[in-house]
């Protein structure tokens, strides 16, 4: 008969802790472990949180921008330039070749016996 009991006291322990650690974590009251007060702007509403600009005004590029697009567009023509200037190593190609290579030779002794 105790077993039954201890059974159900560590789960009603085991129920008490998922549930209060739940409730902090779901907009509980107090500072939240995933978002500290003054880390977390208000959504303003507008994308990224960014006010429109000005008539005329134009945007300044925040410090990671330029090398980030930078790097993409170098990342593109590397990779254009390069894929497209590999060598063709498929066994289709090597085997064409080699086909070629055959009649060529076969081809040889017969025009020479036709000259004569």
């Amino acid at each position: 008969m105790s077993l039954p009991k201890s059974f159900a006291a560590g789960a009603g322990m085991l129920r008490n802790r998922l549930k209060s650690s739940l409730r902090t974590r779901s907009g509980g009251e107090g500072p939240s472990r995933w978002s500290t007060p003054g880390h977390q702007e208000r959504p303003n509403g507008y994308l990224f949180n960014e006010a429109p600009l000005e008539a005329g005004e134009s945007r300044k590029w925040e410090d990671w921008e330029l090398p980030y697009y930078l790097t993409g567009f170098l990342t593109v023509v590397i990779l254009g330039v390069g894929l497209n200037a590999k060598p063709d190593l498929t066994i289709e190609t090597w085997a064409h070749k080699k086909a070629l290579e055959r009649l060529e030779n076969q081809q040889i002794p017969l025009t020479a016996d036709d000259s004569e």
